[in-house]
């Protein structure tokens, strides 16, 4: 049995075109995803998917196996479980285990995909994904009128109940939970990293000037 990783990496981005290919620390976008997934040697294969000939050319070009995504699953509101699928389903392997390594979240700590894949393993869970801590202070508008979530007036932030968000560094999923259409399920693991690598979700042309201000910080 086997685990292989999967970049989903579309052609067509309005607020940024072109940014999975665009040059972060002098290699394309999607080429960081496919570096880090090849220097685990528990990963069998790498692939990506995409609907996007430019996109094609540089994921063969740094060693990666291209499944071709149709127009009909391509697009801006299609799921990414349905480019996962679609993967699994296209290729004639007997894979047990999906790691997701989201392009547009192209930095991560380097021994965070060991670690959490080791975590997978001794927690047998069907899925594991990233989470942060989040340390503002929530609220909701009703009325044209603010209402506290997370905390009191006054309330200092490092007294805040603590609350979590999903930072889209990586997922493992077992093969059988994407051929059922999900991918974080309710036993999923919730692996905490605290991270400025965990802030980095590339769409728009500030956030790559910030993931290009932390490659040459940290030197990547």
């Amino acid at each position: 049995m086997k685990t292989i990783a999967i970049i989903p990496a579309r052609g067509g981005s309005k607020r940024l075109p072109g940014k999975n290919i665009k040059l972060l620390g002098g290699i394309p976008l999607l080429a960081h995803s496919i570096l880090y997934a090849k220097q685990h040697d528990f990963i069998n294969e790498v692939y990506v998917s995409t609907d996007d000939e430019a996109i094609k050319q540089v994921a063969l070009q740094y060693g990666a196996l291209v499944i071709d995504r149709p127009q009909q699953i391509s697009g801006d509101l299609e799921p990414t479980v349905s480019a996962l699928k679609h993967v699994l389903e296209s290729i004639d392997r007997s894979v047990e285990n999906v790691i997701l390594l989201q392009a547009t979240n192209p930095l991560r700590p380097k021994n965070l995909l060991q670690e959490a894949f080791t975590i997978f393993q001794e927690k047998q869970v069907d899925s594991l994904f990233t989470v942060s801590r989040s340390h503002h202070k929530l609220g909701k508008i009703t009325n044209h009128k603010f209402i506290p979530y997370n905390y009191e007036v006054g309330q200092r932030s490092q007294d805040l109940e603590p609350l979590y968000y999903e930072n889209g560094l990586l997922y493992i999923t077992k093969a059988s939970v994407i051929l059922n259409n999900e991918i974080i399920t309710k036993d999923a693991f919730p692996l905490e990293v605290n991270h400025p690598f965990a802030n980095v979700d590339i769409d728009t042309q500030e956030d790559f000037d910030y993931a290009a201000y932390l490659v040459g910080k940290f030197q990547i």
